[in-house]
């Protein structure tokens, strides 16, 4: 069967699941995106459904739907933790990666014009495998605030702002994953290295007749860069959920968009 007489077949399934578009999670072809978006379709039909209205859209129920989405958030902040969880997860993507903070780049900067940048440079690899090696604990927290949302909550992320779902979890996990990277954060700089680099660099750099004292609190920036960057791919997962109709990864989504 071609692809144009498989999409042929799909695709008024999907329609008459409307809201289940919402699910995607991947890119698909331009035959697929011609169909347009099928979001603003979903906000309006899930608005018509009660909390066990039988037979739904598609034969699905509100609870169906509702799981469907879950789903397709586990499954993309999933993506997200693995990505950026392992090594150059941060310090080999342009996006994401963690610059020395504010004040040490005019250290990094002075160090350069006398001959000592490699100190600094090293300083800059150990923050970014710190969050690199934080960034896992991440995982269950977003478990936990998926299986924590209401149906009041699927509904404002169906009809809120193209964010929605990234600001949703950034409200509801910011305090505990920053509490919960803290120590591993704290471990990690300190079996990197990060701490004896810090200390180095600075040796050097207070030799340096005429500089100005400079002072970071290297854990408390790590951990607000790498949620950052967290964050930032959760969006970009989200934009993929809203504008993509396409994957069946689970047997929840194949059930909801059918067999692919």
């Amino acid at each position: 069967m071609t692809m144009h007489s498989t999409l042929g077949i799909a695709m008024p399934r999907l329609l008459r699941a409307g809201v289940l578009a919402f699910l995607a999670l991947v890119a698909v072809d331009g035959a697929a995106l011609a169909q347009g978006s099928l979001f603003d379709k979903a906000k309006k039909a899930l608005g018509t459904l009660g909390d066990s209205a039988p037979g739904g859209l598609g034969g699905l129920t509100t609870d169906e739907i509702a799981a469907g989405l879950r789903e397709a958030l586990r499954v993309g902040t999933g993506r997200v933790v693995e990505q950026v969880g392992t090594e150059d997860g941060f310090n080999g993507d342009q996006d994401i990666h963690i610059p020395l903070p504010g004040p040490l780049k005019d250290v990094q900067s002075m160090l350069k014009q006398v001959g000592m940048a490699d100190m600094a440079d090293d300083l800059e690899l150990k923050l970014n495998r710190g969050a690199e090696v934080a960034t896992p604990v991440a995982k269950e927290l977003f478990i936990q605030a998926i299986s924590e949302m209401s149906l009041e909550d699927v509904q404002k992320i169906y009809e809120g702002p193209d964010d929605s779902a990234t600001q949703f979890f950034k409200s509801k996990m910011s305090p505990s994953l920053a509490e919960r990277m803290k120590p591993v954060v704290d471990d990690s700089l300190a079996d990197v290295g990060a701490v004896k680099s810090y200390d180095a660099m600075m040796s050097q750099y207070k030799s340096i007749p005429l500089v100005p004292d400079v002072k970071s609190d290297l854990t408390a920036y790590v951990v607000e860069k790498a949620m950052d960057g967290i964050f930032h791919y959760v969006g970009k997962e989200e934009a993929a959920i809203r504008n993509n109709p396409a994957a069946r990864t689970t047997d929840l989504l194949k059930k909801v968009f059918g067999g692919s």
